[in-house]
């Protein structure tokens, strides 16, 4: 893996995701120059609490993501539920309200796919716990877009499924333990 030029983080979990990324985010300091684009899988017709309860534990910010806002450093943006969540090559963020992907609206392989169109070799992709093959495909674009891809170590994953398959997709990424992920990232400072 390389140790410089990474301009942004993508994020992807389901069942589990609060658990592993209460390990992760919380870990980048103050400072933290990349932006954290990260898609959970949440109920459609509910109000998401994960931001909220993020940004109590963490020295970046913390929010959910709104249409056209411009992408900033050292921010974390969800997707809001019901909705994509793209970024765009202009530096902004973009959400959809398009069709669901593999039964999921957000959907990690659209963050993705977006994210590794705008920033290459410059993105890092993380896979976390989760019950289905969201996130696959899209950390195969990453890689052969010349990111980083990164997966948790399925056996820490509340859900292995995700994991499992994003590693099938793509065998060249890097599994890990969330504690692994976070002292990794916590380097590219």
């Amino acid at each position: 893996m390389r140790k410089n030029g990474y301009q942004a983080i993508a994020i992807g979990a389901s069942a589990g995701a609060l658990e592993a990324l209460s390990v992760i985010l919380p870990a980048l300091p103050a400072g933290f120059r990349l932006p954290v684009f990260i898609v959970v899988h949440v109920p459609p017709d509910k109000r998401s609490i994960l931001a909220e309860l993020l940004q109590a534990k963490c020295a970046i910010h913390v929010r959910e993501a709104d249409d056209k806002e411009p992408v900033a450093g050292g921010t974390a943006y969800f997707a809001p539920p019901d909705y994509h969540l793209l970024v765009e090559s202009t530096g902004t963020l973009a959400l959809s309200g398009e069709e669901a992907v593999l039964f999921s609206r957000p959907s990690i392989d659209v963050l993705f796919e977006s994210a590794a169109d705008a920033y290459g070799p410059g993105l890092i992709a993380v896979v976390l716990s989760g019950a289905n093959q969201d996130g696959a495909q899209g950390l195969r674009h990453v890689a052969d877009a010349g990111g980083t891809a990164l997966v948790q170590q399925p056996l820490t994953a509340y859900a292995s499924a995700m994991p499992q398959a994003a590693i099938a997709a793509c065998p060249e990424a890097t599994v890990m333990t969330p504690e692994a992920m976070a002292a990794f990232l916590k380097r590219i400072v």
